[in-house]
């Protein structure tokens, strides 16, 4: 290992880490995983020996004391990711930040500010960004494949007990306390992220939502979430997202965008991308990646290495959240 590696220490490792970013932490050149924290000891050790870390513990402090580690991934609920990026920044460490990027956009200007304020830096773990599939996609618009684009839609229906997203046993995601409010949260950030990578800024934008099984907003997570927005390239475009359908066979989730000359289609969770145009029909196909957060986390390596760009800056996930939080009607936006 050498002294210009980066060396990770992970605050949080559970399920999104064992499965989704784990291995090319140890794996991709220039990067080792030298400790992890978890308050269940006995769970922070049973990972590390699967892994492979040296080092296991049950504090924060310990992780950002440690003078081995450069770099922290923070993979802890959103409810605490605004309070541990800006401690691990003041403590002079790379960060690498889980989505969302934080519980609303208020929080997530104080992490854009602390940024500025340390000269460190931070990387938002937007990982759909880097994937073949929606690499692809930019590809498509930015050659024209459908003539100039005109708007996109995305539409995701689910039950509450969803297909797509990750179960937890505790199911935090439906604290808004915790996770900032329900599935919308949990699944928005990627796909906003792509609007805004393709797109722009947000120029205008209004939603509302709400809890259509019961009780009110406020009292529980939103199952209902819907909204438009136009976009700097003057895309418009508008969302749907429902968990509140009865059965899985009713569930669906797609996103189009439509250009002048034809139509791209895909899901966010498949591996196609439908292309239809005046001048052509095609699908191309990916393969799913066995870790599928490692093309996120090589850029993020280059990047704290000094070799590369920030794949996913502070100031883009905030762009995110303000998307997030003018969707689900916490505020109607104009730019």
């Amino acid at each position: 290992m050498s002294n210009s590696d980066i060396r990770w220490g992970v605050i949080g490792a559970g399920d999104v880490v064992e499965r989704k970013s784990g291995m090319p932490l140890k794996t991709l050149n220039g990067s080792s995983w030298t400790a992890l924290m978890r308050r269940n000891l006995d769970e922070g050790r049973r990972i590390a020996r699967r892994f492979g870390v040296p080092n296991v513990y049950g504090k924060v402090s310990q992780i950002l004391e440690d003078p081995r580690v450069n770099a922290v991934y923070i993979a802890t609920p959103p409810s605490s990711h605004a309070s541990l990026a800006i401690q691990a920044l003041g403590a002079g460490k790379s960060v690498y930040l889980e989505k969302p990027m934080a519980l609303n956009a208020d929080e997530a200007r104080l992490i854009v500010d602390a940024v500025a304020e340390t000269g460190g830096k931070l990387t938002v773990a937007h990982y759909r960004r880097a994937l073949p599939a929606f690499l692809k996609v930019g590809e498509l618009l930015s050659s024209g494949a459908v003539g100039t684009p005109l708007f996109a839609r995305i539409r995701v229906l689910q039950p509450t007990v969803s297909s797509i997203a990750a179960a937890e046993a505790d199911s935090w995601r439906l604290n808004p306390q915790v996770s900032g409010g329900g599935l919308f949260h949990d699944l928005s950030p990627h796909q906003l992220d792509l609007m805004l990578r393709w797109f722009g800024d947000m120029t205008e934008g209004s939603g509302r939502s709400a809890c259509l099984l019961g009780g009110d907003v406020g009292d529980g997570a939103p199952d209902y979430v819907a909204g438009n927005m136009r976009l700097s390239t003057g895309v418009e475009f508008d969302g749907l997202w429902c968990f509140a359908v009865d059965s899985p066979d009713r569930s669906a989730e797609d996103c189009e965008i439509y250009g002048s000359t034809g139509r791209i289609r895909f899901s966010f969770f498949g591996e196609k991308i439908q292309l239809e145009s005046s001048r052509n029909s095609e699908v191309f196909s990916f393969a799913k990646p066995e870790w599928i957060q490692e093309s996120m986390i090589a850029r993020t390596v280059d990047y704290f290495l000094g070799d590369g760009p920030n794949p996913c800056s502070a100031e883009d996930g905030l762009e995110t959240m303000r998307m997030m939080d003018a969707l689900s009607g916490r505020n109607t936006h104009k730019k």
